[in-house]
């Protein structure tokens, strides 16, 4: 084997939008890359079937004021938007204890500014590539649309609104009659909607179809994927704090992957796969469900992305199918789905608009969220390792802030060997 093969600038461990992303921004920059994903193409976890929404709108972190209560509430309902199995399992006690802390008015009020930073840098970097690269991924730009059907929670919503205006996302009130004009299937639920809120730069799209089609470009530039390879160990060097190599078992035997740097974009699986080299990440995995229905020519799906906060739903037309996901559950890092709860949803759009698509003919999905306490991701190097960089944690947001988050570790590391040769 040509040990050649098996050197590069950068490793990149995962290849889902954020891992992805990251590899396209570090070859943009001349580097080597490799990829190391374990299954047989991009973007078959996480990004494979999520609601869609590109939303900077929905910068407001979990950890808000408003959220105790509300979990509280939840605890005892199966169907609840939140649902909490109690393990045993410090690292989910320890996630939920951080979650409580990051609640206070302060750090959600620095969260939420936080996130719309880099998703709005995003937003615009995810246009620059889809158009550079010519990248089809049913793209709607007709914003987003945040409705309500309870007073109280729209009231609240308000406040939201205000602060996200103050930080650049102009996310505005509207009424229920500017509901109907922007999405007219609201039509015969117009008496059910209490107000809305707006934000017609926020955008739509199929995270699956676009990581691939990104991937496909990170090859055209040079970038080496490794796909149905599994990340056995990092070889490391503690005394120097020094990722050596990757182990890699890949469909032709083990390999060792040599790389100048190591980013980490493993999803929920980053935080157990580091723990073994002393990186500690408060990240735990939040199981989200989503449904596709098909949807023919006589369909009156809604054509504006939406979300329905009061169910933690969001609803993106894709053309041919409306995607609808939501939910979580922190009940560890099993997949298996729960009959329940995907009826629930599909009776929850059934209800809201009766006629929109073949509700015979869903199809469930459930993935991972890698969700932190505050929603901000971890993003940089580590502190154990100088060679070990961290683009991971982007929990219900990875759609929305992985082409800023790529460019922004891509600059992390060009910032860093400029220090270097300095």
């Amino acid at each position: 084997m040509n040990s050649q093969l098996n050197s590069f600038d950068a490793v990149v461990l995962g290849a889902g939008v954020i891992g992805v992303s990251t590899a396209y921004w570090l070859a943009r920059a001349g580097k080597s890359v490799c990829v190391i994903e374990r299954q047989p193409a991009a973007a078959l976890e996480t990004s494979f079937a999520n609601g869609g929404q590109i939303s900077v709108s929905h910068a407001e972190p979990w950890a808000n004021p408003s959220a105790p209560l509300k979990v509280l509430r939840w605890l005892f309902d199966g169907n609840a938007p939140l649902l909490f199995r109690p393990k045993l399992d410090f690292h989910q006690w320890f996630w939920i204890a951080k979650f409580l802390v990051d609640c206070l008015p302060s750090r959600a009020s620095r969260h939420t500014r936080e996130i719309v930073k880099l998703a709005t840098t995003s937003k615009t970097l995810l246009k620059e590539i889809s158009d550079r690269e010519g990248i089809a991924y049913d793209r709607r730009t007709l914003g987003i649309l945040h409705f309500y059907r309870d007073p109280r929670e729209f009231e609240a919503a308000i406040p939201v609104a205000d602060l996200m205006r103050q930080h650049g996302c102009n996310r505005r009130i509207i009424t229920a009659d500017e509901v109907v004009r922007i999405e007219p299937a609201f039509e015969e639920r117009r008496d059910e909607i209490v107000g809305a809120t707006y934000t017609a730069e926020d955008e739509s799209g199929d995270a699956r179809k676009y990581t691939q089609g990104l991937a496909q470009a990170c090859i055209r530039i040079g970038v080496t994927f490794l796909y149905g390879s599994e990340v056995l160990a990092l070889d490391v060097n503690r005394a120097g704090h020094e990722v050596k190599s990757v182990e890699v078992r890949t469909p032709d035997g083990y390999r060792s992957i040599r790389g100048r740097d190591v980013v980490v974009s493993m999803g929920s699986y980053s935080a157990p796969f580091l723990r073994a080299y002393g990186v500690s990440l408060c990240i735990y995995p939040a199981k989200g469900y989503s449904i596709t229905i098909p949807i023919g020519s006589d369909n009156h799906a809604p054509v504006v992305s939406l979300t329905d906060d009061q169910h933690k739903l969001v609803y993106s037309n894709f053309g041919d199918r409306l995607r609808v996901a939501g939910t979580a559950e922190l009940s560890g890092y099993g997949l298996r789905l729960n009959a329940g709860r995907c009826h629930a949803i599909l009776e929850n759009v059934r209800n809201l608009f009766p006629r929109a698509g073949d509700f015979d003919k869903p199809e469930f999905w459930a993935g991972l969220r890698p969700t932190t306490p505050s929603n901000l991701p971890y993003l940089g190097r580590t502190h154990a390792y100088q060679n070990l960089w961290l683009n991971t944690g982007h929990g219900t947001l990875g759609w929305t802030m992985g082409a800023g988050s790529g460019k922004r570790l891509s600059d992390m590391i060009a910032d860093d060997e400029a220090v270097l040769a300095a």
